[in-house]
């Protein structure tokens, strides 16, 4: 990433820029990875058995989660720089001053789906993770009972909330969560806890007791392993948030926002390929669509970090289900003023029911975030970048022996928003990296064709 912008950002560096918001860069780095680490981290190890089950399986994907790693720090890194040169504060506002107005619906639409499949996705996680502790501590419930219990006794509540504020600190603890879980399934997995005579071997359903062969890193080279690729695209998404990142950050240069984005995002790679393969080396082929699934409901320190994941992903719930009411009250063209406490409590109940049905009858999570992945996390990483990116380049002058060096990364900040764009000068590096983003487009819109037709194959058979 950093050599594809090297050229073009040379002129950023000089830029004296105060403008921005107050948040230093230490503390974007931890919000940007707290943004990026999250559920979906626990489905990564069935990911790799998709296309392998021997430990060996391992190398080729921690290639593949540093590779798509950093293909998706790239497309935020983009999304960062459109709206610094059009003056941009949302993902929504970023593709109207770049590509047009017209056609802004597909990148809202594209938001708001994918943010109903994240929901979904918690829901089906809420209702294992539930449904083990109530087992643990001696109720054995039905996972049908278990997650309409959740819903109509936690979820519902919050999200009828009118004001969220007051849940943000909670978002803290997913990812103390994680931190917790990945310390947990380090002790088991060098305890030997899961293998055969390990203390809880017996205890762990036969379907879930560690199974490994030898189909090890040439697995990679089958067409299974875009399963991992496209959950992957999931796992990494935080890109509709890119805009806040970038106008939050203060003295918001493009260098000092690239040097936030390649830190959170190296990060975010290492933790991946560190869950990814603690918990596939513990179970190798038998390893669950969420990885706690594996682990004994006997297993008290396990159960600790399914307490952890509960609470993190339940007061994270209402925030995810607040952008996703509104991103459809926005398609159904229902305007700010409109949306009253009634209508508002309505469509939560509607939406909220919809989606805890759909989780009653879709029970693979790795289907859920690989087919996900594939189709709109694909766009949003790969494709609606570069074609912002694109369009904002097409937009500047030409450049010209005469015209002052007022590049597109020389201090966005010091043109009227309206007209910046056509005040910077397109540079042939500039023109390169247009090509470079619509390769890296081309190759989503590859992978993801080839990932959802394997999501699908993988559920439906043949």
């Amino acid at each position: 990433m950093e050599d594809d912008n090297e050229s073009s950002d040379t002129d950023a560096s000089k830029s004296t820029s105060t403008s921005g918001g107050s948040s230093t860069m230490p503390n974007h780095i931890f919000n940007l990875v707290k943004s990026i680490v999250g559920a979906g981290v626990l489905s990564l190890p069935a990911g790799i058995s998709n296309f392998g089950n021997a430990p060996s399986a391992i190398v080729p994907a921690a290639i593949l989660i540093a590779f798509i790693g950093s293909l998706s720090a790239y497309g935020f890194s983009l999304i960062g720089r459109v709206c610094a040169y059009t003056g941009s504060n949302s993902y929504k506002e970023a593709w109207e001053k770049s590509v047009g107005a017209k056609s802004s619906i597909i990148p809202a639409a594209s938001c708001t789906f994918k943010t109903v499949c994240a929901t979904l996705a918690y829901s089906m996680i809420l209702a294992d993770t539930f449904r083990a502790l109530f087992q643990t501590v001696g109720f054995p419930l039905s996972r049908t009972n278990t997650l309409l219990g959740v819903t109509s006794t936690l979820l519902l509540p919050l999200c009828l909330l009118k004001n969220l504020a007051s849940l943000a600190p909670f978002s803290l603890l997913g990812i103390i969560g994680m931190l917790y879980t990945s310390l947990a399934m380090t002790v088991r997995y060098l305890q030997g806890a899961y293998l055969p005579g390990g203390k809880f071997f017996s205890q762990t359903p036969a379907s879930l007791q560690p199974n490994f062969g030898s189909i090890g890193a040439k697995g990679a080279l089958s067409p299974s392993s875009f399963i991992l690729i496209c959950m992957l695209s999931t796992a990494y998404m935080a890109h509709f948030n890119a805009p806040k990142f970038y106008t939050e950050l203060k003295n918001n240069t493009l260098p000092r926002f690239n040097k936030v984005v390649t830190t959170s995002f190296g990060i975010s790679i290492a933790f991946f390929v560190l869950m990814a393969g603690l918990g596939f080396c513990t179970f190798g082929s038998a390893s669950s669509g969420l990885i706690l699934n594996n682990y004994s409901n006997k297993d008290i320190l396990m159960a600790f970090s399914r307490v952890a994941v509960a609470i993190s992903i339940v007061f994270s719930y209402p925030l995810a289900f607040s952008g996703c009411r509104d991103g459809v009250l926005d398609l159904a063209g229902v305007p700010p003023e409109k949306r009253n406490n009634a209508l508002l409590d309505k469509v939560t109940v509607t939406m909220l029911s919809f989606i805890t049905f759909l989780a009653l009858k879709v029970k693979d999570l790795s289907f859920v975030l690989s087919f996900g992945g594939a189709t709109l996390g694909n766009a949003l990483i790969y494709v609606y970048p570069a074609i912002m990116f694109r369009a904002a380049v097409k937009k500047m002058k030409a450049e010209t022996t005469t015209t002052n060096n007022q590049d597109g990364e020389d201090n966005p900040s010091a043109i009227d928003n309206e007209s910046k764009v056509s005040q910077m000068v397109a540079t042939k590096s500039l023109k390169r990296e247009v090509k470079f983003a619509l390769a890296n487009a081309g190759l989503g819109i590859a992978m993801g064709g080839i990932g959802a037709r394997m999501a699908l194959k993988s559920v439906l058979g043949g």
